[in-house]
């Protein structure tokens, strides 16, 4: 250990927003030693991101928290369009949106930045690991054995590995030396910020435009008497942004939305947001690593950045936790990188494009931010070294390295339970479909119950009923085709096989492992 520092175990983690919360979950129900600090002395109240995407809700229910999000937020609010301060129509982009069996969460969620931090500050704190604030940390120093994090009051922390998640200025990224390329408008800017507006209804999202696409919006945040406000911003003689405030909020609200006698009050955020658009070069440096905004920062349209940070921690939770527990593999810490690195890229260009296509929808009647819906994000890592070749099933339908699909199926009891609810569990789990691979099932579990859980699926006297066929259909596996699909900690497919060997030799190539006798 360094002279000075004061012992830790595992990870540190600096910042404790979405990112930083949901990687110390991550790793405390899976027991690794962690702790985090966050430079700011107390949670802050501001709405921020305030959307959580379907395939984010379906990382959080392996959290532990969805059912406390859905509670608190809101997954319908239609949008109310008035162009030139008159109201033009109504809609819901999501209206005929369904679950399906494969896919529980139809839509996403309204809810302040806020509200899900509070949320996963609870959950951290049911496994005894709480946030240290107004801890800033300055610097660090690294090396074989570890990490010296230094403190600005002069502590020095020691820890297995460190991660940056303290945002788009992050002092992490600049101590790691990574490159943060991309470009900053000045000239795209907006104003944004948290308000009170009595007297306007709660029940819509208020889209006011005009012809040259400016305007301003007010989003009604759940759970609270605020709006989120958003425009862009009053410009001074010499056509810079004037920096945020109540008084030209409401300036800016009585020329678009012309709706007389509605003051804006009780600011408890007020904001000014540019467009960068910016990327690292690398996600990680020897035991030091990066992830959410400290990473990557790309426009707001879509809504992805809450959800992008969340992702990358639910990546890198069960890697770091193996490494601590001094079972990963050679390797196993590099695919962070490989598979979240491209995701970023295409999470940059993704928003950039919505973000020039909805400032020109907005110039046309009716039309609003749905016009900025990003496809379905979170599908998969195909390209991934953990995706091992499938030798069965229907490429089509699945692939390793895509996302787990979800499916009703009976346990032994006869009780409907989802797959989702199974793979909540945090180690690998493996399903065998079919008698003829029931034995294999059973020995490959054999010795490995801390790495594995394994189920059989249909057969005599299975542990999970495919009472639909749901489940087969799902994982393109043809009726009474015998098969092993094993899953990963973090809900992608590891590997489609017929033969339990291959399922051993994956398990040894990404783990250090030793079968119990």
């Amino acid at each position: 250990m360094t002279d000075g520092a004061v012992p830790s175990e595992g990870v540190l983690i600096v910042g404790a927003g979405p990112t930083g919360l949901t990687l110390a979950i991550e790793l405390a129900r899976r027991g690794a030693g962690v702790r985090i600090v966050d430079a700011a002395p107390a949670p802050h109240r501001e709405s921020r991101g305030k959307g959580l995407q379907p395939r984010t809700l379906e990382v959080l229910e392996d959290v532990g928290v969805t059912e406390r999000v859905l509670a608190t937020g809101t997954t319908r609010l239609p949008f109310r369009k008035y162009f030139d301060g008159a109201r033009v129509n109504d809609t819901d982009p999501f209206a005929d949106a369904r679950p399906t069996p494969d896919a529980p969460y139809e839509r996403g969620v309204l809810i302040g930045q806020w509200q899900v931090e509070e949320i996963l500050r609870e959950r951290l704190a049911e496994f005894g690991v709480r946030v240290e604030g107004g801890t800033e940390v300055t610097g660090f120093e690294q090396d074989e054995d570890g990490v010296t994090a230094v403190l600005a009051c002069g502590e020095r922390i020691r820890a297995g590995h460190l991660v940056g998640c303290d945002g788009g200025r992050s002092r992490v990224r600049k101590a790691m030396g990574v490159r943060f390329d991309g470009t900053t408008d000045e000239t795209q800017s907006m104003v944004v910020g948290d308000v009170e507006a009595a007297g306007i209804s709660r029940d819509v999202w208020h889209q006011w435009f005009a012809s040259d696409g400016s305007g301003v919006m007010l989003c009604p945040m759940p759970g609270t008497n605020s709006f989120q406000f958003q425009a862009g911003p009053e410009l001074d003689a010499g056509g810079d942004p004037l920096p945020p405030s109540l008084e030209g909020f409401q300036r800016i609200f009585d020329r678009y939305a012309q709706v007389p006698g509605i003051t804006l009050t009780d600011p408890t955020w007020l904001s000014l947001w540019r467009v960068n658009v910016r990327m690292v070069d690398r996600m990680r440096v020897g035991r030091v690593f990066l992830a959410g905004d400290a990473a990557h920062i790309h426009p707001i349209a879509g809504g992805l950045g809450m959800n992008t940070g969340i992702q990358d921690a639910y990546n890198l939770g069960w890697k770091l936790a193996l490494a601590t527990a001094g079972q990963a593999g050679p390797g196993l810490l590099d695919t962070y990188e490989e598979e979240r690195l491209p995701v970023a890229a295409w999470t940059l260009g993704i928003t950039s494009d919505l973000y020039a296509r909805v400032r020109e929808a907005v110039k046309e009647p009716g039309t609003g931010v749905e016009a900025a819906a990003p496809p379905p994000m979170g599908t998969g890592y195909r390209w991934s070294s953990l995706a091992a070749p499938a030798t069965i099933g229907d490429p089509a339908v699945l692939r390793p390295g895509d996302r787990a699909p979800d499916a009703p199926c009976l346990d032994a009891s006869g009780n409907l339970v989802r797959l989702f609810q199974v793979y909540a569990d945090p180690r690998f789990t493996l399903l065998g479909f079919g008698a003829e691979v029931a034995d294999a099932v059973g020995k490959l579990a054999v010795g490995r119950e801390d790495l594995l859980q394994a189920f059989t699926v249909d057969g005599d006297g299975g542990d999970l009923h495919d009472h639909e066929g749901h489940t087969r259909r799902a994982y393109g596996i043809e009726a009474s085709a015998p098969a092993l699909v094993l899953v990963r900690p973090d809900n992608h497919i590891a590997l489609l096989t017929r033969n339990p060997a291959e399922i051993a030799n994956y398990l040894t190539q990404i783990t250090i492992f030793t079968p119990k006798e």
